[in-house]
């Protein structure tokens, strides 16, 4: 949901505020700048504003400075390879406000990259001459409110624990998990609404492969995997008409390796899931039919009101349905942590957002699954705060995604 935009300017550049599910929030144009540096958009069939036919051959170097956001970009319009810079602002009438066309070190500006729909298809640069317009917006994976979301918790990644406790060590525990309760429903809605946008904009079946493939991305890849996922659909993984190597091939440019473990790179999780299709290429409509755990392995959920998270995952046989998600929904490729990250990041909400009808039985499973994949500072934090100890008060999802949305908001308010 974004409406009602308004903007401010801060230290870092203008900044847009939005209206979101749970209230303001701020998009920053640095945060636009960096979805188009990581090209976390689908570029397929990308046309100027004025409908000639785009490829993005280069986004170009990301200009920290004055000038031009990007420098030395290519981009080819018709046919034609344009090589020069390329301007992002958050509204097209932000080039004429920031007075470029009259500034000659907006002179090779060879296209205006604009996150919301303008009213005119070009912009008059330096020298009187038409810089074509390209809209951002319709073409971005998630929703605003996501990807700001996603770049808070990048923001916190590593950050120090201490931090954390000694601001939170005030305030009764009681109370703190009040807060990380209320704060874990509002993720909890927020996922089951990113699903559910997705598999309005996608299908059921491309909406699975595109959350899955994003999660085998982490933080590092999401954006090169999000855009196989794009060109390569789920038929083609499973036929086995994809080939890994092209795929690596394609976005040689995108992939990070820099921070990432051996068994995160992007050849091992691409052969991963390649292997996950072609064993299992009907596994979005397995997922689909999960209406209940209790019909695949699993025990019955216990008496409503139980909030002890051991005897619940005692009473509902957690360990048989992990084991049920590794072998009958992802081939028996995928374990640990990543195979919990899927569960609560990708399987969970995409089946909410599918049946509402038992939206509530899935969040439960959510809110005392085992968590996945987290920031450095989620588990020290959390143990430091007296909220887990060990098998009397073991660590679960819902506990860490309380304690990143309380850091969201409190991003937020800064």
């Amino acid at each position: 949901m974004n409406k009602k935009p308004s903007l401010r300017k801060d230290g870092s550049g203008i900044v847009e505020e939005v209206l979101g599910v749970e209230g303001p929030y701020s998009f920053p144009e640095k945060l636009f700048q960096r979805i188009w540096a990581r090209r976390e958009f689908d570029a397929r069939d990308a046309r100027t504003a004025d409908g000639r036919r785009m490829k993005i051959v280069h986004p170009g170097l990301w200009n920290h400075l004055g000038g031009p956001d990007f420098r030395e970009a290519m981009i080819e319009i018709e046919g034609e390879l344009r090589t020069g810079d390329v301007e992002l602002h958050l509204r097209v009438q932000d080039w004429a406000a920031h007075a470029h066309s009259s500034d000659p070190a907006y002179a090779k500006v060879v296209l205006h990259v604009v996150l919301f729909p303008p009213g005119a298809v070009s912009t008059a640069g330096f020298g009187g001459k038409s810089i074509p317009v390209f809209v951002l917006l319709p073409r971005l994976f998630h929703d605003l409110e996501e990807y700001a979301s996603n770049a808070a918790i990048e923001s916190l990644a590593n950050r120090p624990a201490f931090r954390l406790i000694e601001e939170l060590a005030s305030i009764p525990r009681e109370q703190i998990r009040e807060q990380f309760q209320r704060h874990a429903e509002t993720r909890w809605a927020e996922k089951v609404r990113f699903a559910s946008m997705r598999i309005v904009k996608l299908g059921w079946v491309e909406a699975c492969h595109h959350c899955l493939l994003e999660i085998f991305g982490y933080r590092y890849n999401r954006a090169p995997m999000l855009r196989l996922a794009s060109c390569y659909p789920l038929r083609q993984w499973s036929s086995g008409e994809f080939v890994i190597e092209q795929g690596l091939l394609a976005e040689r440019s995108g992939w990070s390796l820099q921070g990432v473990r051996p068994a995160n790179r992007p050849q091992v999780r691409l052969q991963q899931y390649a292997a996950w299709a072609r064993s299992l290429p009907d596994w979005p409509h397995r997922l689909r039919n999960a209406r209940g755990f209790g019909a695949v392995g699993g025990g019955a959920w216990p008496t409503s009101g139980v909030t002890d998270t051991a005897l619940i995952r005692r009473e509902s046989d957690f360990s048989s349905l992990r084991e049920w998600w590794r072998t009958e929904i992802c081939g028996g490729v995928v374990g640990g942590t990543r195979l919990d990250s899927m569960i609560c990041d990708g399987f969970l909400p995409l089946l909410a957002a599918v049946d509402p009808s038992g939206g509530r039985v899935w969040g439960e499973y959510w809110t005392h699954w085992y968590p996945g994949d987290l920031p450095e500072l989620v588990r020290p934090g959390l143990r430091d705060l007296g909220l887990v100890r060990g098998g009397r008060q073991p660590l679960t999802q819902g506990l860490a995604q309380g304690l990143l949305g309380w850091l969201i908001e409190r991003e937020r308010r800064r």
